[in-house]
C-alpha cells in the first residue's frame, strides 16, 4: 500500500542532471567579468561543475585581484543574472532537457510516497531563470540553494528542514536521494549519509561517479523503470538488473 505521506525525499542537482543550457551559465559568466569587473574573460583554472555559484563567484573575484567580500560577491552575481536571462534564449538550440527527466518528474509529483526538491549551487535566482525556460521549475516546491551557503556540502540540511517543514514529517538519511551528475554531488549526498544516484550527462563517466562514491550511476535516466527500482528497493541495494 503507498503511503499516504512522502517517504522518500528526492533532491535534484540542476545544470548536468536536470537540463543543459548550452553553456549559457559560462557564458553569463564571462560577460558579467565584463560587465563588473570590466576585463577580458577568462574562465581556465575556475572550477565550475559542481560548484556553487557563490564559491565560482569567489574563485572568480580573486582571480581578477578583487576581494571577494560579501558586496562583490552580491555584485558579481546581480550582472551574472542579468547576463544569464539574455543568454538563455540565445542558447535555447544547444540547450536541452534531459531524457527521462520530465518522465520521472511527473511520476514522482503524482506519488504521495515522494517528494522532490533541488539541491543546487545555483542561487535561487538563477535556478529559477533556468528552470523556467525549460519549463521544469514548477515541479519544485522547495530546494537548497547557493544563497543558503557558499559550501555545497552545507546544503543539504536546508533542503531537508523545508520538506520536513512542508510534510511536517521527518525525513532520515536513508530515505533521502540526493541526484547529481558530478563527485561533488556525490560526496554533498554522502556528507549528510543519503543515498547518491549519479548520472552520467555532464562532465564525467559512470565510472568517475562510482569512483566518486555514488551508490549507482546511470548513463542517463532515460531508463526510468531503473531508477524508480533504485529509489523503491529496501534501503542500500541497488536495483534489480
Amino acid at each position: 500500500m503507498t503511503p499516504d505521506r512522502p517517504n522518500r525525499l528526492l533532491l535534484w542537482d540542476i545544470d548536468g542532471t536536470l537540463i543543459s543550457t548550452g553553456r549559457a551559465g559560462e557564458f553569463a559568466l564571462e560577460d558579467a567579468i565584463r560587465t563588473t569587473l570590466h576585463s577580458d574573460p577568462d574562465l581556465s583554472g575556475i572550477e565550475i561543475a559542481g560548484r556553487t555559484d557563490r564559491a565560482i563567484a569567489m574563485q572568480i573575484l580573486k582571480k581578477y585581484g578583487r576581494e571577494p567580500s560579501i558586496e562583490s560577491v552580491a555584485g558579481f552575481l546581480d550582472g551574472y543574472l542579468a547576463a544569464l536571462a539574455q543568454r538563455l534564449p540565445q542558447r535555447r538550440p544547444h540547450g536541452t532537457v534531459y531524457a527521462g527527466i520530465i518522465e520521472i518528474l511527473e511520476e514522482a509529483r503524482r506519488r504521495p510516497d515522494i517528494a522532490q526538491g533541488l539541491l543546487t549551487g545555483n542561487i535561487r535566482r538563477g535556478a529559477h531563470l533556468k528552470l523556467e525556460h525549460y519549463n521544469v521549475f514548477h515541479y519544485f516546491e522547495f530546494g537548497a540553494f547557493a544563497d543558503d551557503h557558499h559550501d555545497r556540502n552545507r546544503l543539504p540540511p536546508f533542503a531537508r528542514a523545508r520538506a520536513e517543514a512542508i510534510y511536517q514529517i521527518s525525513f532520515p538519511p536513508e530515505t533521502i536521494f540526493v541526484i547529481g551528475d558530478t563527485p561533488h554531488d556525490v560526496a554533498c549526498g554522502k556528507a549528510v549519509g543519503a543515498h547518491t544516484i549519479g548520472v552520467a550527462t555532464g562532465r564525467f563517466s559512470v565510472d568517475d561517479l562510482v569512483r566518486a562514491g555514488a551508490h549507482v550511476a546511470f548513463p542517463d535516466l532515460a531508463d526510468t523503470a531503473a531508477f524508480f527500482r533504485f529509489v523503491d528497493s529496501p534501503c542500500g541495494r541497488p536495483p534489480a538488473p
